[in-house]
């Protein structure tokens, strides 16, 4: 934390540019949200009486040490290590103020107040392309003595189109901490420094891309039942062919050329004797092989390097005529015929030429039989890597968010390009012409696009090169592939075909990319020199359309490096087809990011090295982790819906070859890749594709609503039917019930009338039981006689007992009481009441069981009421 003296009653966060260059006051943050820029609410006229970052005392800002603890991190991946770390830092394009992590992974940068990672300032180390030490002089406020203090600036560029800038606190070693972090992490001296090596394969383990070249190699012959294995592999016993085609193994300890994979595939009339005697006639030994073959005409996609042809163009070599003369074989009715053959040579006619004298040179169509020589003049490693700074400068020159911390439309004094002058408008538009970006990546687009057509239409063969046959020559190769074949147009064949022409063909990922190779330290671009201490602070090196420094030659070392952005271009090349394919492709423009980020980023070991050979010699697939897992995992949590699928993809409106004309080759700029730093929003907003996929999603979560709400509505109708269940059961006992209840007050009534019959006064409680006084003998004390009756839910039965009280013992009492009371008994003695329970002797208690089921059969009414 940095506390302020007490007349600064709000933290300054951040920093801007005056719109005359020089640094003025940001305004207070509000304690609610994010700071107001300068350029948000002061004009141009009223900068002039703004005071400077003196004006604020700066130099007498306190600044409190923190410490952090690492393990409270949580964003930190697995080894990932905090190096360096410092506060109060201003990441001056956002005018936001926070904490400056360097790890041996990334630079970090975490927003001050939520302590949140912002993305823009958080950048992997190997993707750091060069960083430099800046230090602007803050111009004093009109009548003002020149004490100011100069302010230290680090300028990072990217190699994914970003330029930050981190400003430090002056007259502290803040700056200087962060920037010995970077030169001890940005140039490992091993390549198993790199953190791909230190975090471990993890979750994402890899298995051998051999397997997986085989098992292409296998689908291209028609061989798709066979499946590789290590076992098969060790053994050498992957050997496979067709009619045309074979693999072969004469490259399998990597002794014919370094830079080719161990399985190559050759035509089958060409011995592994012959392959070895046409290797010495190219350069680097890259002979031509296969890439891939159409499956029914069997018109072939070949690949190799220069030619050897001498400075006069005459040499030659049989061998290598052969080779290629077999790469034209056509089967017709059983017999071979030739078939045209086209050498397409990516280079400038002008450098192949300037080759011989180094001993490259072109093939002479005289030499190759029915063949023709093109030339797609794309230019060299050297010019693209230019191209790309270029236009990395004009995006971050005219974008929304610069790295000077102010928008385009301020730098030139108005709401508009340009101050609002049309020619300036007009200049700032051509600067992107200037870069000449797009016109190489329309170059390499149309060259793709002719390929395939020869190979599509005409049934031909295509050889094609350029100097090393791993930079230009992968390019076109790939995208033909791409063109030809939909199964290279899914997730699974993009993998497969990255892996085939861009990894196993040697393709110099380390050097191209600037990272450590297993000889050394790659050379790496790094300015390391300081801009002079007075003047105005530029953004970027080269940029001169904004009034600040001049451009800067690139240093000799800069020139003359290795670092050159072709992979990046190819997946642009990639990107332009799916906007003008938008059903053909599984995979989105997102994924084409998040693959291009994961490669730059160096996370992951796939893309270490220079060659098969020398990932193989590191042990990369069994060291580090794997980005095609990675990826695959980031898929796998969210299914189809994941921002990786394409939404509009039908492989059924594009299962053959796609053939774009020429006036469709007329590429932009990528949005999502290029446009995400320097203009987020039009990045982001106004997709078809994004705007489709949020309905999708938004009708997909309705869908999940209706099958909830179905769900409840068939439950609450198993509920009701159940209830309904319930109640007609309770109905049924109910009736049941009342028909008991029926039954009992009919035979209670009837015993009252046969009881009061006998001159008994019959009372009934409401608990159930009934009390009989009985008066035949007034001279006697009363007698009482109690009946209780009891029902359950089977059936009723009422249980009368009468009880006699009598004083004087009689010889058979409960014979007078019931021969008196019983009206069931005869004249002679018997009783109509067979199952009656009649009194027992020698007590003084006689018990009367009624049983009605008897009084049914009895017909009680009919022998009761009437005389026997």
């Amino acid at each position: 934390m940095w506390r302020i003296e007490r007349s600064i009653t709000d933290r300054v966060r951040g920093a801007a540019f005056a719109l005359n260059g020089s640094w003025r006051m940001a305004a207070p943050k509000p304690r609610s949200g994010r700071s107001t820029s300068l350029r948000d609410s002061i004009d141009s006229e009223k900068l002039e009486g703004t005071g400077s970052w003196d004006a604020l005392e700066w130099t007498k800002i306190e600044h409190v040490t923190r410490s952090v603890s690492h393990a409270n991190l949580k964003f930190l991946l697995e080894a990932e290590r905090v190096i360096a770390e410092e506060y109060g830092v201003v990441l001056v394009n956002i005018d936001e103020a926070g904490t400056l992590i360097v790890t041996n992974f990334r630079v970090l940068f975490l927003s001050e107040g939520t302590r949140d990672i912002i993305p823009l300032g958080t950048i992997p180390l190997a993707t750091i392309e060069k960083f430099n030490k800046i230090v602007a002089k803050i111009q004093s406020a009109p009548r003002q003595t020149d004490k100011t203090p100069s302010q230290r600036l680090l300028q990072v560029i990217g190699k994914d189109m970003r330029v930050i800038v981190f400003g430090f606190r002056p007259r502290t070693k803040q700056r200087r901490m962060i920037y010995d972090a970077l030169v001890r992490c940005t140039k490992p001296a091993r390549i198993w420094d790199i953190y791909a090596f230190t975090s471990g394969p993890s979750k994402f383990s890899n298995i051998n891309p051999k397997v997986r070249l085989l098992n292409e190699y296998f689908r291209l012959l028609g061989e798709s039942s066979n499946h590789a294995s290590m076992e098969m592999i060790e053994k050498g016993s992957f050997t496979s062919f067709n009619e045309l085609w074979r693999i072969s193994n004469v490259n399998y300890n990597y002794t014919m050329c370094q830079s080719y994979p161990f399985a190559l595939i050759f035509p089958k009339s060409i011995s592994d004797q012959e392959v070895l005697q046409a290797s010495s006639f190219r350069a680097r030994s890259r002979l031509p092989v296969v890439s891939w073959c159409h499956p029914g005409s069997g018109a072939v996609l070949a690949r190799s390097s220069q030619p050897l042809v001498g400075l006069m163009m005459n040499m030659r070599s049989n061998a290598d005529e052969k080779l290629v003369a077999a790469l034209c074989t056509q089967l017709t009715g059983g017999r071979m015929i030739r078939r045209k053959l086209y050498i397409a040579d990516a280079r400038p006619r002008k450098n192949a030429l300037a080759n011989g004298a180094m001993g490259g040179g072109s093939e002479s169509s005289s030499n190759y039989f029915q063949s023709e020589i093109v030339f797609f003049g794309i230019d060299n490693i050297h010019a693209m890597r230019e191209s790309l700074s270029r236009l990395r400068d004009y995006l971050d020159t005219h974008g929304a968010t610069s790295s000077d911390g102010m928008s385009s439309f301020l730098r030139h004094g108005g709401w508009t390009w340009g101050g609002g002058h049309l020619s300036s408008m007009s200049a700032s538009v051509s600067t992107l012409g200037d870069s000449g970006w797009l016109i190489h990546v329309q170059n390499v687009l149309a060259g793709s696009a002719w390929i395939a057509a020869r190979i599509a239409l005409e049934s031909a063969s295509v050889l094609v090169h350029c100097s090393d046959g791993w930079d230009r020559t992968a390019q076109l190769i790939s995208l033909a592939n791409l063109l030809l074949d939909p199964y290279y147009r899914t997730f699974t064949g993009f993998q497969a075909l990255v892996e085939k022409d861009w990894l196993a063909f040697g393709h110099p990922f380390s050097d191209r990319v600037g990272m450590p190779s297993l000889s050394g330290s790659g050379d790496m671009p790094f300015e390391l020199s300081r801009q002079p201490s007075a003047g105005s602070f530029s953004s970027s090196p080269v940029r001169q359309s904004s009034g600040s420094i001049p451009a800067q030659a690139p240093s000799p070392s800069h020139a003359q490096n290795n670092y050159s952005p072709i992979f990046l271009q190819w997946v642009d090349c990639v990107s332009q087809l799916l906007r003008m394919y938008p059903f053909a492709f599984e995979f989105s423009p997102t994924f084409l990011v998040d693959f291009l980020d994961s490669v730059l980023s160096g996370r992951f070991g796939n893309f270490l090295c220079n060659s098969e050979k020398e990932r193989q010699q590191c042990g990369v697939s069994e060291a580090c982790g794997c980005l095609w897992a990675y990826l695959a995992d980031l898929r796998s949590s969210e299914g189809r819906s994941h921002a990786h699928y394409n939404f509009f993809y039908d492989p059924s409106k594009h299962d053959g070859p796609l053939l774009p004309p020429a006036a469709a080759l007329a590429p932009t700029v990528w949005p999502q890749f290029h446009l995400r730093w320097a203009c987020p929003t039009e990045a982001q907003d106004g997709g078809v594709e994004a705007q489709c996929r949020k309905t999708v999603q938004k009708l997909s979560e309705l869908q999940k609503a209706k099958e909830i709400a179905e769900k409840k509505a068939k439950d609450s109708m198993n509920a009701v039917e159940s209830l309904a269940a319930e109640l007609q059961n309770e109905k049924q006992i109910s009736n049941s019930a009342r028909n008991l209840a029926k039954r009992a007050s009919k035979e209670t009534a009837a015993i009252k009338r046969a009881v009061e019959s006998l001159g008994c006064k019959v009372q009934f409680a409401s608990s159930g039981d009934c009390a009989v006084d009985i008066e035949s003998n007034p001279t006697k004390s009363p007698q009482t006689y109690s009946a209780s009756r009891r029902e359950s839910d089977e059936k009723s039965d009422l249980f009368v007992s009468v009880t006699v009280v009598d004083d004087v013992a009689t010889s058979n009492p409960i014979s007078r009481v019931c021969e008196a009371m019983c009206p069931l008994r005869t004249r002679d003695g018997g009783c109509r009441w067979p199952d009656a329970g009649c009194a027992q002797l020698g007590s003084q208690f006689v018990g009367l069981k009624a049983n009605f089921e008897a009084f049914d059969r009895l017909s009680i009414y009919d022998s009761y009421f009437q005389s026997d």
